[in-house]
């Protein structure tokens, strides 16, 4: 196994990690706050669980970006070495999922934590809890798109 290789695994293991400790603790914040409220009103359950999830989806980014990245190197079939340079850069371009992923779930839990209070005490305040939720996610989509179409055009 080349040292390219190494890089771009690490890589993939960047992007998966980070991405998802994000999401683990911004859906574990809104759980958290989520439960509290089912326990009052269990008739919030399906909206409740739409603002419990939107934090999780920078965890899904970074695995697509790690298999992506996988596939690219040949894990799955072919040649799994490359490069020390294209590793290096494999590895650059996962940066931008591992960390926007990182630090977006983190604050896209926060959100959804102030969506869900909202929610709780006004039924008719869901949508804006979901858009004031949603605003975080393109900061991720942006970190996703980068990562994904860097690693795709090297």
């Amino acid at each position: 196994m080349t040292l390219g290789t190494v890089l771009a695994l690490l890589g993939a293991a960047v992007a998966t990690i980070f991405a998802g400790i994000g999401s683990a603790r911004g859906v574990g914040m809104a759980c958290e706050v989520g439960m509290g409220v089912l326990a009052e009103d269990s008739s919030k359950f399906g909206k409740m669980l739409v603002l419990e999830l939107l934090p999780g989806t920078q965890g899904l980014y970074g695995f697509i970006v790690s298999f992506i990245v996988l596939t690219k190197i040949g894990v799955f079939g072919g040649s799994a070495d490359i490069a020390t340079w294209q590793g290096g850069m494999i590895l650059a371009a996962c940066l931008p999922i591992a960390i926007g992923g990182l630090m977006s779930g983190i604050a896209q839990g926060k959100a959804a934590v102030a969506g869900i209070s909202l929610f709780a005490k006004d039924d008719s305040a869901f949508p804006k809890a979901l858009v004031s939720i949603t605003l975080v996610e393109i900061y991720a989509l942006l970190a996703f798109l980068i990562s994904f179409l860097t690693v795709i055009l090297l």
